[in-house]
């Protein structure tokens, strides 16, 4: 099921933008930016050696696109692990127009502030979105495959409820385009991981043999195992059907591009006064 809506040049959870109309969720696209092959065009990463000049246009484009300041903006220094930052406004800027200012070494953010657009980049690896009503909380998660063994979904649970006093079953989750079990190919090393992360091996189907003895993984899929173990409620997740390798020309992808290529966005914000 495609829950990422098309909304201009980006993709939109407007299902949730719908429950509150001052919230909005998303994933940017390749298109519609300034950089040159082989970031064309709407690279957000300042960390691949595109011109930073470029991915500050990008940015602000998409700024005024979604009509939410850059100077508002949060994003960290990603790492593949599950550490997580609480955000608040005196953060606001930090890796919004450079590298340098980002958060350092964390793959999670989340706030209860206003005015805050929490970013982070991806290229294949699976993004993470979470959002509390009842409880003004917004989030994000980068999950790789490390980060996803490490259990960077839970995490953000976990956090939620000894911090923040969230009841679980009020917690909306989802998780964006990333590369599909179609494309994605990994060995046992990886797959010896997975299975302690589940704690049986392949429990709940989340990847096959393949012809070449290697296996195909579902990154999105294990996530959402994880995730709903978590005590997520199912009906309150939704989950994209958009692979990131498949779809080359609306999304980078590091497997697909062999390394060089840019970065896609996750954001969610909620606009205040």
């Amino acid at each position: 099921m495609n829950t990422f809506e098309r909304s201009g040049k980006h993709l939109a959870i407007q299902s949730w933008q719908k429950i509150n109309s001052n919230l909005i969720a998303g994933f940017t696209t390749r298109e519609g930016g300034n950089s040159t092959m082989p970031f064309h065009s709407m690279n957000m990463g300042f960390h691949v050696n595109d011109n930073p000049d470029m991915v500050r246009k990008n940015r602000k484009l998409f700024a005024d696109e979604i009509g939410f300041s850059v100077e508002n903006w949060v994003g960290s220094k990603q790492v593949h692990a599950k550490n997580i930052v609480k955000i608040t406004k005196e953060d606001r800027g930090l890796g919004a127009l450079d590298f340098e200012t980002a958060i350092p070494d964390a793959d999670g953010l989340y706030t209860s502030d206003e005015n805050i657009l929490l970013t982070s980049l991806y290229a294949d690896c699976v993004p993470l979105y979470f959002y509390s009503p009842n409880d003004n909380l917004i989030g994000l998660a980068h999950a790789g495959w490390k980060g996803t063994v490490a259990k960077i979904g839970p995490s953000m649970i976990t956090m939620w409820q000894d911090k923040e006093n969230v009841d679980v079953k009020s917690v909306l989750a989802a998780i964006g385009p990333s590369i599909g079990q179609c494309c994605y190919e990994v060995d046992d090393v990886v797959i010896n991981e997975v299975n302690i992360a589940l704690g049986v091996d392949n429990v709940d189907k989340v990847y096959k043999k393949n012809e070449a003895g290697n296996y195909q993984l579902n990154l999105k899929k294990l996530n959402e195992v994880l995730l709903l173990r978590a005590g997520v409620l199912p009906e309150n997740m939704i989950v994209s059907d958009q692979c990131t390798s498949c779809q080359n020309d609306v999304f980078f992808s590091h497997r697909k591009d062999r390394g060089k290529t840019g970065r896609m966005m996750s954001y969610i914000g909620r606009k205040g006064d």
